[in-house]
């Protein structure tokens, strides 16, 4: 199965996201931080999904490693879907596999590995059971 299907189908998250004024350059062109920006919010949507809320976990979801390709630039006023995935996940870590699209072009995508640590100790943790076992079994099943 190919990237973009596997992010279009049943494993996936996908978060509307209108580009603002806020979002770009003088050119009108999205800053290319904020496809990060964009990402957060969709990987913080996505464990909403699972009834997760950051605020009250006792852990903290903090990213270690980002790698992006950046293809096609997002500008004012487009309308956006921001596709997120579970890439693996060991221990402290998860891996999210994630993309921008503007209808079926591909503007940004990027592997985003984030580390579990607990909330007082800011020390690596591993991720929460209740987490894991929320995850859809097919993506465990594409995992193992």
């Amino acid at each position: 199965m190919n990237d973009l299907n596997r992010l279009k189908g049943i494993n996936a998250f996908s978060l509307p996201v209108r580009v603002y004024y806020e979002d770009t350059d003088a050119g009108g062109i999205v800053y290319y931080v904020n496809y990060l920006k964009f990402m957060e919010r969709a990987r913080t949507e996505w464990l909403r999904t699972l009834d997760f809320n950051q605020s009250s976990l006792p852990v903290l979801f903090v990213v270690k490693d980002v790698q992006l390709n950046y293809q096609l630039p997002a500008k004012l006023d487009d309308s956006l879907d921001v596709f997120v995935e579970v890439n693996s996940y060991r221990g402290a870590r998860m891996t999210f596999q994630q993309k921008i699209m503007r209808n079926t072009d591909v503007l940004c995508s990027g592997n985003i590995e984030v580390a579990c640590v607990d909330r007082q100790s800011l020390r690596p943790c591993r991720l929460p059971k209740a987490l894991l076992q929320s995850l859809p079994p097919a993506v465990v099943s594409d995992l193992n």
